[in-house]
């Protein structure tokens, strides 16, 4: 288990009023664009233990008086149904669903932007009427012809002149999407020429968490972001414009340091004059500022890493893809000298693989010791495995049975009898459904299953691919797991 390393409450402090100090540096209105998740952002808890998964959403309470929220979604992904894989929805029902959230923790959303609209977008058009219904704005944003490079062209009524003017009512501005390539620093380019065209003071500002601009660049942190990205081809580097600048060393990734010229001629023709000298000047990033526990921080960022080289190696297996991710991810490793030997749970599960000469599973309990499962007649690995931790945690002896057989039976015969299985062992949710039935008969069964929770954020390592669903049941408990992609005979 992760030991604390980071100060969550620390980071909230200093990151809003870093931001304030941003809109007053501005005369009073910042339009700051979001990068990431807004909120469950499990690759920053993971990597700084005591990051909460909705720190940016509690951030964004402390200011809810003078924040309001901008959504922008691609009207092209919408037409394309594009979707957001982590959670199974398209981008426009993440829309809906980011708009519920943020109104529950009383956020302000103040309208909806549709970026390169055009009129034969039905799709698009329909959703709008949705969010109409709703009594949400909806603005309309175009494709600009040479866009972000042709400077003259876009700083001009030809270029953002003819987007639709976004109205907002508070001084700080956040806009955010349901994902990448949305357009949300392009939204915040054209109000700052509509605001500035109206004679209006205003100001732009980014909020990125990763990666952390005053860690070294091969510090395990920033590696790890480098790893989570490595499908997207980004990279870590030294910015080189705060080099020049300030003669101080900051970490940025490339596509931010190679648009930065471009970015610094549109600031200069929209406002007169560029208020930033290099891209992490842009940032609002105090993330650096509050880790309490460097070797915490390591050692959870070093395991992240080799969480991403399975979950490469996972996907590229599934989906018949080449190596190429995790070839990135392996390099990465062998350069900042982490090896999945690394992982305890990964060895631990190898070694018993070996000598039980089946698929194993190993979990790395909260105290720090190894418990595995194997796969036999009734259970997969996955499953007995899971059993295991519960009678470990919940201090039930080994050899005590508490899913009796009458619990396990009808669910192994309604498999292979009715639905046709030609696998009785139990996956993960079967097994818990018996424990559960047990539980109502045994007291160590009612036990096990009071201990579930305790299991939250345990490393897991399976020598075979699991299931979608069992890797799904893992994803509820709320442990990291990893797998070798090696496919089950059955």
């Amino acid at each position: 288990m992760n030991k604390i390393g980071f100060d969550s409450d620390k980071y909230l402090s200093l990151q809003s009023e870093k931001i304030l100090q941003r809109i007053s540096g501005f005369g009073g209105k910042l339009y700051i664009e979001f990068g990431g998740k807004l909120f469950d952002d499990y690759h920053a808890a993971r990597v700084l233990p005591g990051f909460a998964p909705d720190n940016k959403i509690k951030m964004l309470k402390k200011l809810k008086d003078v924040a309001e929220i901008v959504i922008v979604i691609s009207s092209k992904d919408i037409e394309k149904n594009k979707m957001r894989a982590d959670l199974g929805i398209t981008y426009d029902q993440e829309v809906i669903r980011l708009i519920e959230v943020f109104r529950s923790y009383g956020l302000y959303v103040g309208s909806i932007v549709l970026t390169r609209f055009s009129e034969d977008d039905q799709q698009a058009k329909l959703f709008q009427k949705k969010l109409e219904r709703k009594k949400i704005k909806v603005y309309h944003h175009y494709s600009i012809a040479g866009y972000p490079h042709n400077v003259q062209h876009i700083v001009s009524d030809d270029g953002f002149g003819k987007n639709e003017y976004i109205e907002t009512k508070r001084d700080l501005v956040i806009v955010t999407a349901p994902g990448p390539g949305s357009g949300k620093m392009a939204t915040c380019l054209s109000q700052l020429y509509q605001e500035h065209k109206r004679g209006h003071k205003v100001g732009y500002a980014k909020y990125e968490t990763f990666p952390v601009w005053n860690l070294p660049l091969n510090h395990p942190v920033n590696v790890a972001y480098e790893a989570a990205t490595a499908d997207l081809s980004d990279m870590n580097m030294i910015d080189p414009w705060h080099l020049a600048a300030y003669g101080e060393t900051a970490v940025n990734y490339n596509r931010d340091v190679e648009i930065f010229p471009v970015l610094n001629s549109i600031f200069e023709q929209i406002m007169g004059t560029s208020p930033y000298k290099s891209p992490t000047d842009m940032g609002v990033n105090m993330v650096g500022f509050a880790i309490s526990d460097e070797e915490a921080v390591i050692e959870a960022s070093k395991q992240e890493v080799i969480r991403r080289y399975y979950k490469a190696l996972m996907t590229e297996r599934r989906e018949n893809k080449d190596p190429v991710e995790s070839e990135k991810i392996e390099l990465l490793m062998q350069a900042n000298r982490i090896s999945v030997t690394d992982r305890k749970c990964a060895v631990y599960a190898e070694d018993m693989a070996k000598k039980k000469k089946c698929h194993c599973a190993a979990i790395e309990l909260p105290d720090g010791n190894l418990c595995y499962g194997k796969t036999g007649k009734l259970f997969g690995c996955s499953s007995a495995m899971l059993l295991n931790a519960l009678k470990t945690v919940a201090g039930i002896p080994d050899e005590e049975q508490i899913i009796s057989p009458e619990a396990i039976e009808p669910i192994q015969k309604l498999k292979v009898e009715y639905l046709g299985s030609k696998n009785p062992n139990l996956h993960i949710d079967e097994m818990l459904i018996a424990l559960s039935m047990s539980a109502a008969t045994s007291e160590n069964a009612k036990k096990a299953m009071e201990a579930l929770p305790k299991l939250k954020g345990c490393e897991v390592h399976t020598t075979v691919l699991l299931t979608r669903g069992d890797e799904k049941m893992f994803r509820k408990i709320g442990v990291n797991l990893t797998c070798v992609p090696v496919v089950d005979s059955h």
